[in-house]
């Protein structure tokens, strides 16, 4: 039986014996609310206070006629007092109330505790600056008199208030209410949201405060409420503990925090040729667009872009100002210790809420709704499931955002990623909104510097801004001034007079960035040890700067092999001959416990971690940087010489270095960071060794590539290192798995080496690197490189495409037998394939622009998508290879055999076209804009000249089309 919400509240007037006040003395009703919360909050409930209310009031949302101010600022019992009408209700009338008497007074003064705590939250707004708030809003509380109440639409509002039909009504109120304070609609709207989300919690505390007088009115027992009201302290507490608490840990060793130097970033969306957007702003829009559900929020961004700074930033903004609407879950995904086949599977296991472990429906629960920040796709450990990779966890991600539309959980995932990290990927959803973080304009400069001088001691020496301007800055430090990481590194150097400007004034493109973190790491050793501990200052300071080098490097070593955290007894194994650094860990850790311990760390940009006996890095860079010095540093040592017996020997012996390139690169891929680092520490270096060093590397990759390492009765090198990385807990790869890196990470390093000498005439001819091998004569055949690659995708597919398929731009692969491989979205820019045997090979997406593709067999190739912009295809056998799609822009096809192809969307602007057969190719849709032809070039036969794009009027008159 429906029942207007007048005619409960004149039923409660029944109870209480009262009677409506005639017109001539009325009390204003907000004012009446106001009144008799204010008598219950100093005397506590009664009957007269409760008779006082009813009389002169028609609701519990009369008090929103006044003024806010009041009803905030006093801390009003609105609902004791809704808890008080419905017991003593019950006491006077000896009977239960009905479901629709209880979820009707109960629903108002949740609600208004509700408003009351999420309105707090913005003090300085002026809630009352309007004069007719009383009369606007009167009106429309006489509309909500005559919402109807049934048993069903009462049970909805327990079930999920802010779905409900009260809460609609309840809204209409309160967002009048607002719109008359002048609070733009899209906040307006915003806020009833959140309160009408908040309600709920005050809903439970009524119920578990009302116990008895309603066990035989509502379906759910005590203890269900309890389990629930639990879920809410959890969800509370997570909050307060694992989000406010971000944005307001210090930088390093500074004394301010990320909060008091960040400013929001831009980016630009992937494929599209928008302006750049300002990141918070996209990011606020898309996760308020219920329509737009289905689409991953997901940004990527070079390393030190600042991509984790604006996640630890924008969780703790949903917190303040969206939340219960959407809860921020921020997780770090290089912290995942376990990938499940699901995504909700491995979210469950690792959010630190406790209640999810015994919830089973805690995805479907509609008063939660998630957002899950994901952190650093390109720090997950996919080695945890032999069949997960990159790949497959983008689409779990995008399967389950795809659920949450459609199906009945409504969660949100923004995730992150470094750019790079995707290059190797096969095909990406199409339900991912892609944005990319752009570098740091002028502007965005201006803001970071202004709060950066705010927070200095002394903001003379903090003026990096107007030496950015000034034409004594090298140019190679005003673009890497534009990274976020970088810009701090250069304004915390420059601060404390460490910035040196002559040796970036030299510095090349490549080496600038290197330079900057060398001159980093030399500042932070020279600073003065500071600590709260007395004991460790004097403990630690004795020592010099270059033990506490040798230590960050070993420490970065373990880090980096370990996945962004290490053990301390990883550490302490790689240091087991060093006596100076072995003393220096004894004496941080030793009796000083683990809180000193993390200061002692803190100076280097080192963390102890969330676990016992952990250690990782603030910033991936810093790891890599240090990676990549120790890499150097062996590099260094593999040539030099010593004199015995009158004649020049190594100092490290072949077998020694097997050994210590196993233990240094058998773990998993290098990344471009850490070969870019690399190169750059390298070129600094007076007189290196190049030659020298690639012929020990060379002769590593051939005997490699001939199983040497692996196939052996006695103890291998791969065993050895993998029962080392499992000794600390590093259990997720196989002995197959660390001969793989091994081998494929010196194979990056040679075509590094390669890609560097060819740029210098005193080493191109001392340095060429031959992936497949040099061909030997006429009918020799060079497939060392396809038997390495088989051998590395025999464990995962695609698994060398992913590894050195972004590596290979320049190589030298002429003559080289690639039948049926797989080098599918590799760059292969200006890599050398004259002569090669490409058959059968998937080059799609992959980016072979000035590539040397003459005289190649790609016969029955698919080049679908592939960039060809600027190849050289003369002479090349391309039999029915697919080129739809294709880049072909600027290629050289002269004297191509292009007889039969699909060619249909393929760009062949600019394209060499001279000579070369066309006879029954598909050129539909294809874009001829200034091709290059001539008389020789064969156009029999060819199909779809109608409908091609762009094509040249001389060419259509030869043709007949005109």
């Amino acid at each position: 039986m429906k029942r207007r919400l007048l005619e409960v509240w004149q039923q409660l007037r029944t109870s209480f014996s009262v009677e409506e006040s005639p017109p001539n003395i009325a009390v204003d009703a907000g004012k009446a609310v106001l009144a008799a919360a204010q008598t219950v909050k100093k005397q506590g409930a009664s009957v007269e206070a409760l008779k006082y209310l009813l009389r002169n009031s028609s609701s519990l949302l009369d008090v929103l006629c006044s003024p806010l101010t009041q009803v905030l600022g006093a801390g009003l019992p609105f609902l004791p007092m809704g808890i008080a009408l419905v017991k003593f209700s019950r006491a006077i009338t000896k009977q239960d109330p009905t479901l629709e008497d209880c979820v009707f007074i109960v629903s108002q003064a949740a609600y208004l505790e509700s408003a009351k705590e999420i309105l707090s939250i913005y003090p300085s707004v002026n809630w009352d600056d309007n004069a007719n708030i009383q009369k606007a809003v009167t009106k429309q509380l006489q509309k909500l008199n005559e919402i109807e109440l049934d048993y069903q639409t009462a049970s909805n509002a327990i079930a999920c208030f802010h779905e409900s039909e009260l809460a609609k009504a309840f809204n209409q109120v309160l967002l009048v209410r607002l719109l008359l304070a002048k609070i733009p609609k899209t906040n307006a709207n915003l806020l009833t949201k959140r309160v009408a989300w908040n309600t709920h919690r005050y809903m439970i505390q009524a119920w578990l405060e009302l116990g008895d007088a309603i066990k035989n009115v509502i379906k759910p027992s005590l203890l269900d409420w309890q389990k629930e009201q639990q879920q809410i302290k959890s969800i509370d507490e997570y909050l307060k503990t694992h989000i406010a608490t971000k944005p307001l840990e210090h930088i390093f060793n500074e004394p301010f925090s990320f909060k008091d130097i960040y400013v929001p970033l831009k980016a630009k969306p992937i494929d599209k040729t928008t302006e750049p957007l300002d990141l918070e702003t996209w990011a606020k829009t898309i996760l308020l667009k219920q329509e737009q559900l289905e689409q991953v929020m997901f940004i990527q961004g070079k390393s030190g872009s600042g991509k984790s700074v604006f996640c630890r930033m924008f969780a703790d903004w949903v917190r303040k100002h969206l939340y219960p609407t959407w809860i921020p879950i921020l997780i770090r995904l290089g912290d995942i210790d376990s990938i499940e086949s699901r995504l909700e599977k491995t979210l469950e296991t690792e959010i630190k809420l406790g209640y999810i472990q015994v919830d089973n429906n805690w995805l479907t629960n509609k008063n939660i709704r998630f957002l899950f920040i994901l952190d650093g796709l390109d720090e997950l450990h996919f080695e945890a499931r032999a069949n997960l990779n990159l790949e497959s966890f983008i689409k779990q991600v995008a399967k389950f955002q795809q659920q949450c539309k459609y199906g009945e959980m409504g969660h949100r995932v923004l995730i992150t990623s470094k750019s790079m990290s995707l290059k190797g990927i096969h095909q990406l959803p199409s339900n991912l909104e892609r944005m990319e973080i752009v570098e740091m304009d002028g502007q965005l400069q201006q803001k970071w510097f202004s709060k950066w001088e705010a927070v200095q001691i002394n903001p003379r020496n903090a003026t990096l801004g107007q030496f950015l301007q000034s034409e004594e800055c090298p140019s190679q430090v005003q673009k890497l001034a534009q990274e976020p990481l970088l810009l701090y590194l250069l304004a915390a150097m420059y601060r404390d007079g460490k910035l040196v400007i002559d040796r970036l004034e030299q510095a090349t493109h490549q080496t600038a960035k290197t330079i900057i973190y060398q001159e980093a790491l030399e500042w932070l050793l020279a600073q003065p040890y500071e600590s709260n501990s007395n004991n460790l200052k004097s403990e630690l300071t004795k020592y010099k700067p270059e033990d506490f080098k040798r230590l960050l490097i070993e420490a970065a070593v373990c880090v980096v092999q370990s996945r962004d955290n290490a053990l301390i007894s990883m550490l302490e194994a790689r240091l087991e001959e060093d006596e100076t650094a072995k003393a220096l860990i004894k004496k941080a850790k030793g009796k000083l416990g683990k809180e000193p311990l993390k200061t002692a760390w803190a100076n280097f940009y080192i963390t102890s971690g969330d676990k016992e006996d952990n250690i990782e890095f603030f910033h991936q860079s810093f790891s890599e940087f240090l990676f990549a010095e120790r890499l150097k540093s062996r590099l260094k040592v593999w040539t030099q010489e010593y004199l015995e017996e009158g004649r020049k020997q190594l100092i490290t012996s072949e077998a020694q270095m097997n050994w210590q390139i196993y233990d240094l690169l058998g773990f998993g891929g290098l990344t471009p960071e850490i070969v870019e680092y690399l190169m750059g520490l390298l070129t600094e270096i007076p007189d290196f060794p190049w030659e020298q060093s690639f012929k020990r590397l060379e002769n590593f990759y051939h005997h490699w590539c001939q199983g040497k390492f692996i196939d052996s009765a006695e103890e291998t090198l791969p065993q050895k290192k993998l029962r080392q990385l499992h000794k600390f807990g590093i259990r997720e790869l196989s002995q197959r798995q660390v001969d793989i890196y091994a081998g494929l990470n010196v194979m990056i390093l040679l075509l590094e080496l390669h890609r560097y000498a060819q740029n210098r005439d005193d080493l191109k001819k001392q340095i060429t690197f031959y992936p497949s091998g040099q061909p030997k004569g006429l009918f020799s055949i060079a497939d060392q490189l396809l038997l390495s690659i088989n051998y590395s995708d025999g464990l995962q597919l695609r698994n060398f495409t992913s590894i050195v398929g972004q590596f290979l731009s320049h190589a030298n692969l002429s003559d080289a037998y690639l039948r049926g491989v797989v080098l599918s979205h590799a760059n292969l820019s200006q890599a050398d394939f004259s002569r090669a045997n490409l058959s059968y090979a998937n080059l799609s997406d992959a980016n072979l622009s000035d590539a040397n593709l003459s005289r190649t067999n790609l016969s029955d190739a698919n080049l679908s998508r592939a960039n060809l912009s600027d190849a050289n295809l003369s002479d090349a056998n391309l039999s029915r290879a697919g080129f739809g799609g294709a880049n072909l822009s600027d290629a050289n096809l002269s004297r191509a055999y292009l007889s039969h192809l699909d060619l249909s969307g393929a760009d062949l602007s600019g394209a060499n076209l001279s000579m070369a057969d066309l006879n029954g190719a598909n050129l539909s849709h294809a874009n001829l804009e200034n091709i290059f032809w001539d008389e020789y070039t064969n156009w029999e036969n060819t199909q779809g000249l109608y409908i091609t794009i762009n094509m040249p009027a001389a060419l259509k008159q030869q043709l007949g089309l005109i």
